[in-house]
Formats: structure tokens, C-alpha cells, sequence
């Protein structure tokens, strides 16, 4: 008789609690994502990164803008813009309207590396569909969101304002 390393068994989904399950399907599907994104040369774009991007999609903001969306301090939204700028994804620049204001917005980098993630995402869910069935993905999605709205937070990732917890 062998010992079986109980690291190499079948996960009984039991044994998780569905928070946790849940929490690492989504970092195992984010993390096929991001090794596309290297693949596609995006290989220096972090997870973290679009809670920027999301604030800035729709228009530019101030960093004491994507400060106060992130909950985060004015320094740490700064230093997080400044390593975005450094890596291309987004530049700061006067305000039209009032030359003190510097706005942060999306190069061409930053809207490109949105897009293959965009791609990348639907490519991710299709192949889960191939191999699980679309009626069953489709309603694993259905209950997600359910479970989101019962907790209330359904509203928070409609306006972008999802944030990890602390």
C-alpha cells in the first residue's frame, strides 16, 4: 500500500467554504488572464491596476479623485499613478480649465492593455464553457450575482466602487 499525497486529490468541495472557493476560482481565472496579458506584452500589468483603469475608462480624474474612490490616502493613489505613468498606462496633464490641476487619464497603452483584458476574460469564460456547458456557466454567473445582491454589493460593482476588504 502507497501513501497518496493528499496535495495531488481532487479538492471535495466540502471541505472549502464557498467564500474561499470562490475567492480561488477567481484568482485562478485572473491569473490565466494576466499570463495572456504577458504573452500579449503586457507582462509588467498587475492585477491591482484596474481599479485605476476603472476610474478612469469613462473620464480623467485628479488623483485626490482616484484617492477618495480607492479609500486609499492621497500618497499611496500618487505613488500608484506615478508607476502607472512610469510604465505607460497613464500620463498626467494640466487641466484645460484650471492650469494648478494636473488629470490623470488613459494613454493608448493603458486603453490597449483594457482591451486584450476584455479579450482575455471572454476567451477564459468561453473555454469554461466548452469544457463545463454554458447552461451550467451561465447559471454559476446567475447565483454569483444573486449572492452579490443579497449582500448588497451588487450596486458597489455596477458603479465601479468594488474594493478588496481590509
Amino acid at each position: 500500500m502507497t501513501d497518496s499525497d493528499p496535495a495531488l486529490e481532487p479538492i471535495d468541495p466540502a471541505e472549502l467554504e464557498l467564500s474561499l472557493l470562490a475567492l480561488f476560482v477567481g484568482w485562478s481565472l485572473a491569473e490565466e488572464v494576466q499570463e495572456r496579458l504577458a504573452a500579449d506584452g503586457f507582462g509588467d500589468a498587475k492585477f491591482a491596476d484596474g481599479f485605476i483603469f476603472q476610474r478612469l475608462l469613462a473620464a480623467s480624474a485628479t488623483v485626490s479623485d482616484l484617492a477618495e474612490a480607492l479609500g486609499v490616502t492621497q500618497q499611496a493613489a500618487s505613488k500608484t499613478v506615478a508607476d502607472l505613468e512610469a510604465r505607460g498606462y497613464v500620463r498626467r496633464a494640466p487641466d484645460p480649465g484650471d492650469r494648478r490641476v494636473r488629470r490623470v487619464t488613459m494613454t493608448r497603452r493603458g486603453n490597449e492593455v483594457v482591451a486584450a483584458a476584455r479579450r482575455h476574460r471572454a476567451a477564459v469564460e468561453r473555454e469554461l464553457e466548452e469544457r463545463f456547458g454554458s447552461e451550467r456557466v451561465a447559471a454559476t454567473r446567475e447565483l454569483l450575482a444573486e449572492m452579490l445582491a443579497s449582500r448588497g454589493t451588487d450596486l458597489a460593482v455596477r458603479g465601479r466602487r468594488m474594493r478588496p476588504p481590509r
